[in-house]
């Protein structure tokens, strides 16, 4: 696939699976040895893992905007900068729903093989998230 295919597979995955929810985009998009770099210890390995971390983000926020605010890809990498807008409406991280909205920015790096994301780490502010929610105090 070239560059610009991968990039707007990436930007599939962020519509269908982060803002709609919809968990069958991971069986699309996701092979099924997919290697998920910072998930969660102890899930599965492969798609059924992957599934599992992302039912517990889904879960969690509802009516989610997600933004991507750049996107970069070089090779069989895709690097997208995105934001994330949604209301905490289910159990996260062990915190009980909240009923605020949020605000989440972070970073993803997808490798794409053969047309599926072949390994994925991402990142986001878990802090400034855990601040809004009321866990943490805010900085200062």
């Amino acid at each position: 696939m070239s560059v610009e295919e991968n990039k707007a597979l990436v930007r599939r995955i962020y519509e269908e699976l982060w803002q709609e929810g919809n968990m069958d985009a991971i069986d699309k998009y996701y092979a099924a040895d997919v290697v998920t770099h910072g998930a969660p210890p102890d899930l599965p390995p492969g798609r059924e893992g992957f599934k599992v971390y992302a039912g517990m983000l889904t879960g969690a926020f509802s009516d989610s905007d997600i933004t991507i605010e750049d996107q970069i890809a070089e090779g069989d990498r895709v690097v997208t900068r995105w934001s994330s807008k949604g209301i905490h409406t289910g159990e996260f991280l062990g915190v009980p729903a909240t009923g605020k909205q949020v605000t989440v920015r972070g970073i993803g790096i997808e490798r794409i093989a053969d047309g599926q994301v072949a390994e994925d780490w991402g990142e986001f502010d878990a802090m400034g998230l855990m601040q809004q929610l009321g866990v943490l105090p805010p900085p200062g």
